[in-house]
């Protein structure tokens, strides 16, 4: 019987070690697909719900126990980390997050406060600490923030973009004032993490959402080195999971950032991003969202194609390419991690 989560399949695949079957979570593990989520939102905002930990921790340990997930993931918010940085946010009906809060200059930059999340985020430490809690014993816990590109995107657009106009713009014409506000979210990330580690999860992800509007040079000029401070300066023996979409045409350089596990969307075969990322580095991924939303016989097809390119190498994890999609029927989620379990056990067994 596993009583430590550092030797559950999931935080063993972290360490690229021995499984007896292929562990599985999902990114939107708890989310609008799932109905208990949605009696709750019924009730109330979304950043309410962010911000009352007992809920957070019921929505949590109730996906991964509804769906028989291989890891609980924290329930909160990328954005949550902006408010007490200074930045407005708000959710609003059809258009998503709203962040309001002008960054023209270094003055702008130096204005940003160096935030304490022990006291101005401490709803989302007191949520990891009930969500570890509720869960069963060995059942590991994953935090997560965004990355300095991602936050320092939304931060630049005032919210969600399709073509990061204005991000690309400042990154190029006021260089010196963008690696400033990198430095600066990049310590805030940091400060973060290591709080939730504190309170008690097992491993941690960082989440570039919006990195692949970006060329391979402006990764490596404009991103690699704060998101590798980042990952750096996280309290080592605690797994790091690098996560972006869209980041096929620059994976090897992606990889440089380091982490743990690289997380890769679903634009590429999931045998040839590892092999570009190295087989140093577990790699979690990567079935296209969209298929949950089809047949049974399409899932299975679909989890045997990838499990195949994972060609039984310690070190997947299964995931999808992104988020659960709000339309995905639940028994589908729940036939995936079912396949993901007993098609894994019977590929290992001689």
């Amino acid at each position: 019987m596993i009583i430590s989560p550092l030797e559950s399949a999931f935080l063993r695949a972290c360490r690229r070690e021995q499984t007896a079957y292929t562990p599985v979570w999902l990114m939107r593990q708890a989310g609008r697909y799932m109905k208990e989520y949605r009696d709750i939102r019924a009730k109330m905002s979304f950043l309410d719900l962010c911000k009352n930990p007992e809920l957070c921790a019921d929505v949590a340990v109730t996906a991964q126990q509804r769906i028989g997930a291989d890891a609980a993931i924290l329930f909160s918010d990328l954005l949550l980390i902006l408010e007490p940085m200074g930045f407005k946010l708000d959710y609003t009906e059809g258009r998503g997050p709203v962040i309001t809060g002008r960054i023209a200059s270094r003055e702008d930059v130096a204005r940003i406060p160096e935030i304490d999340p022990v006291d101005s985020l401490h709803f989302v430490f007191e949520a990891v600490r009930r969500t570890r809690g509720g869960l069963k014993p060995g059942m590991p816990l994953i935090g997560f923030s965004g990355a300095p590109f991602t936050l320092a995107a939304y931060i630049l657009e005032g919210g969600s973009s399709r073509v990061f106009e204005k991000t690309k713009k400042f990154m190029r014409e006021e260089p010196l004032v963008w690696h400033a506000l990198m430095e600066k979210i990049g310590r805030a990330v940091i400060a973060y993490l290591k709080g939730q580690i504190l309170a008690g999860v097992d491993a941690v992800q960082l989440f570039d959402s919006w990195v692949g509007c970006l060329s391979g040079d402006e990764y490596r000029q404009y991103v690699l080195p704060h998101t590798r401070k980042v990952i750096e300066g996280i309290r080592k023996g605690v797994p790091v999971v690098h996560f972006g979409t869209g980041t096929g045409n620059f994976l090897k350089e992606f990889r440089m950032a380091g982490g743990d596990v690289c997380g890769v969307d679903h634009q590429l075969p999931l045998d040839r991003a590892w092999e570009m990322i190295g087989y140093d580095a577990a790699i979690q991924g990567n079935l296209a969202p969209e298929v949950l939303l089809g047949p049974v016989t399409e899932i299975r097809k679909e989890v045997k194609r990838i499990l195949d390119l994972a060609a039984r190498r310690p070190g997947h994890i299964f995931n999808l390419g992104h988020g659960v999609l709000p339309a995905t029927p639940v028994e589908n989620v729940i036939t995936l991690v079912d396949l993901v379990h007993e098609m894994s056990v019977s590929m290992r067994t001689p």
